[in-house]
């Protein structure tokens, strides 16, 4: 989703979410209603904020260790390792959350929202603040994630960041979508 502050993104998020009730429609995530069955399709779904709050003086080891835990994830230490390797952290393993750039924070944020490897991963504004460098390298996670037949709904302020890892952009403002198409289509 495409749009300017305060059109109504973070708004949809919640709304998916479960977090806001919609005014009107249903929504479903891998066919379960979020009003019926919200921890199903809760379960279904990872989210990103814009904001990351971990607790700063964990490690990124003992982060990934605690969310892998409380989503049922068995996490081996090859695959912890795997997990920090792909994440190019392996070497900062045993920092703590708080010592990390704003780059590495959004990596570690964005394995933690999909370790239970959901259906669909909601990002809001992933990117804001990094530089060119990190983002590029989430763009890239955003690519794998896609590419394992994952949805990923995202929202940014950014026409070039929706043309280079979108199939579909929503453009939304005042709350109500004013064009979708692809990126293409829309430039």
């Amino acid at each position: 989703m495409l749009g300017p502050n305060g059109a109504g993104k973070t708004s949809t998020l919640s709304s998916i979410e479960g977090l806001l009730k919609p005014k009107s429609g249903q929504i479903l995530v891998a066919g379960f209603n979020i009003d019926e069955q919200p921890l199903r399709a809760r379960a279904n779904m990872g989210v990103q904020l814009q904001a990351t709050s971990f607790q700063p003086e964990l490690t990124i080891t003992e982060i990934i260790k605690l969310y892998a835990g409380i989503y049922g994830v068995k996490l081996t230490p090859e695959k912890l390792g795997s997990i920090l390797q792909e994440i190019k952290l392996a070497e900062s393993a045993t920092k703590k959350f708080g010592q990390l750039s704003g780059g590495q924070q959004q990596r570690v944020s964005l394995v933690i929202s999909t370790i239970h490897d959901p259906v669909l991963v909601l990002l809001d504004e992933p990117t804001t603040g990094l530089d060119p460098q990190s983002r590029r390298q989430l763009w890239d996670r955003f690519e794998e994630i896609r590419a394992k037949g994952h949805g990923v709904l995202l929202t940014t302020h950014s026409m070039e960041e929706a043309e280079a890892v979108c199939d579909r952009i929503a453009i939304i403002d005042h709350g109500r979508v004013i064009a979708i198409n692809t990126p293409q289509a829309l430039i």
